[in-house]
């Protein structure tokens, strides 16, 4: 065998070794996305400093139909949400489903929750941004790692502009799906004229897959629909 095709052989495989755990995440991601439904559980983890700690939220989607939000926000408050393409409902101060297109143009918190809602996006989603835009994935452990661009980096920060933002993404797979994600990101940020710490670990954990079932509320179907 020539030289050359013996090295542009070895090449070849080098290149395939590289790329493979890219590949490997980014067919899990799109075999969850395939799945008929599932549910999921997102906890974050802040700075002690931080003034705004957000509970647990969970969701529960299926494919080319509803999906269905509950989170805590401030203090023990429920906000749910309910999205089907690119409409969005949720809960207002009262309890009452309304379009995020109507609260969005309200004042105080009710507009801030319509920007969530509209900017909510699905696990599997995220997991299709977060792979094309991580640097480079590598095997750690039982998981899959890898350091995020800065175009990928900003769009985990919804609100405001972040400065000099580092963050990682890490993989959980098994039986060549994913199980659990991990998002942390580091920035500061400023509100009002004052900095503050925007930093934050992201948890999701996926479970139930093909077995959820998505119950949508009447009222927020209505508007939807």
């Amino acid at each position: 065998m020539k030289p050359l095709l013996v090295l542009a052989l070895f090449a070849a495989q080098l290149v395939a070794a590289h790329a493979a755990p890219a590949d490997d995440v980014a067919a899990a991601g799109k075999k969850l996305a395939g799945q008929p439904n599932y549910t999921w559980k997102s906890t974050v983890q802040v700075p002690e400093s931080a003034q705004f700690k957000p509970g647990p939220s969970e969701g529960k989607t299926e494919a080319d139909g509803f999906t269905v939000v509950t989170m805590t926000t401030f203090g023990d408050n429920q906000l749910e949400i309910v999205k089907k393409g690119d409409k969005a409902a949720l809960t207002d101060m009262d309890g009452n489903f309304k379009l995020a297109s109507e609260l969005e143009k309200e004042e105080g918190p009710g507009r801030f929750m319509a920007t969530i809602a509209k900017g909510l996006r699905r696990p599997t989603d995220d997991i299709a941004i977060l792979v094309a835009g991580t640097k480079e994935l590598k095997q750690d452990g039982d998981a899959y790692a890898g350091d995020l661009n800065e175009e990928t980096l900003k769009k985990q920060f919804r609100l405001g502009e972040p400065k000099n933002p580092k963050g990682s993404v890490k993989f959980w797979l098994k039986d060549g799906a994913i199980t659990k994600f991990q998002v942390k990101v580091e920035a500061k940020m400023e509100f009002n004229g004052n900095e503050f710490d925007a930093s934050r670990t992201t948890t999701t954990e996926i479970s139930a897959v093909g077995t959820t079932k998505v119950t949508v509320p009447e009222s927020a179907k209505k508007l939807l629909m």
